[in-house]
């Protein structure tokens, strides 16, 4: 007999994180919400007062028994988090459901976005969802537009494909990021100098590359995370994309800007066909999409694509889901098939 919900144990590690609020917001207001659950993070942040299922519950740090009895873990942190507490999450027997990126290449582990199986022309083993300590990726919000933007264009004979993703602060370093760039921006119009203690550099109202020296967070190693997430999606016959991302001075959410080159005579309507088949909603050509147009959302926005005049078959994309709601819904129904 099946085990009832409210006996399930759930494991939210990084639960203080944006993506791990947000996702426990999810699941509180899912068919989960009667569920037992545990939340755990970095030592550093342990303590904290929350609540869970309508309950106060306090943030604990990783032990020896955090994982025991688990049905399901939710890695929504670091990679080096996930990195570090794996083996014991594992040795609990449960499932793990990876959004940090850190398990992209695993040899064990399962690739799961919705509707991806079929795409990707590898249906899904339905063992996989039976088998204890599956381990289960969840890719981020850019990479799952980056691949599905791949899988739209195979059909245009699809030669180079290269991307620039606009990162949000909340994406490169959480709630301390989003502080900083709201105390950089009052100092800023304050005329006082901005305090650095997160990026090391001045992130408000600033494109960037990179962060200063002193920082402890890397656009290089966000490009590295994302290209390790993108190849694990793509088959053989695709190749990964040309990958940068930059820092974007915004709170929230990511966008994606794409140039492809494809076959001449490829149109317009083939292609946003093509594109919708794959999961993208089209916005209108007056109304693209942006950060705070898919804030909120669950939707894959995607402008109309643009055909470059100055180049016959080089065509260009616009993209911008929610960073946070699409991959922690995406989780979310991962768990509920898991159910099934």
């Amino acid at each position: 007999m099946a085990t009832p919900l409210e006996s399930r144990r759930i494991v939210i590690a990084s639960a203080s994180s944006l993506l791990g609020a947000e996702l426990k917001a999810l699941l509180e207001e899912s068919r989960f919400a009667a569920s037992d659950f545990r939340l755990v993070d970095e030592e550093t942040v342990v303590a904290v007062l929350t609540e869970a299922a309508g309950e106060p519950a306090i943030i604990l740090p990783v032990e020896e028994d955090s994982f025991n009895k688990a049905w399901i873990v939710f890695f929504t942190g670091s990679p080096a988090f996930s990195q570090r507490n794996y083996a014991l999450a594992k040795k609990s027997g449960a499932r793990i459901i990876d959004l940090s990126g850190e398990f992209a290449r695993h040899a064990e582990a399962y690739i799961w976005l919705p509707n991806f199986a079929g795409l990707a022309g590898t249906p899904f083993k339905k063992d996989a969802f039976n088998k204890v300590a599956s381990i289960f990726v969840v890719p981020s919000a850019a990479a799952e537009i980056i691949v599905r933007l791949a899988f739209a264009l195979r059909a245009f004979k699809l030669g180079a494909l290269t991307v620039v993703a606009f990162q949000s602060v909340s994406s490169s370093a959480g709630k301390a990021g989003v502080q900083e760039l709201e105390s950089q921006t009052g100092q800023l119009l304050s005329f006082q100098p901005p305090g650095k203690e997160v990026f090391d550099a001045q992130v408000a109202f600033t494109m960037l590359d990179r962060f200063g020296p002193a920082s402890h967070h890397s656009l290089q190693s966000a490009v590295d995370l994302l290209r390790r997430e993108v190849r694990s999606c793509l088959p053989d016959d695709i190749r990964t994309p040309a990958l940068q991302v930059l820092h974007a001075p915004v709170y929230y959410g990511t966008t994606v800007a794409a140039c492809a080159q494809l076959d001449v005579t490829t149109d317009t309507a083939a292609l946003a066909k093509s594109c919708a088949s794959v999961g993208f909603s089209i916005t209108a050509e007056d109304a693209a999409p942006d950060n705070i147009s898919s804030a909120g959302e669950t939707a894959l926005q995607l402008a109309p694509p643009r055909s470059d005049p100055s180049s016959p078959g080089r065509w260009w994309f616009w993209a911008a889901p929610d960073n946070l709601r699409l991959p922690a819904a995406n989780a979310l129904t991962l768990a509920e098939k898991l159910l099934e």
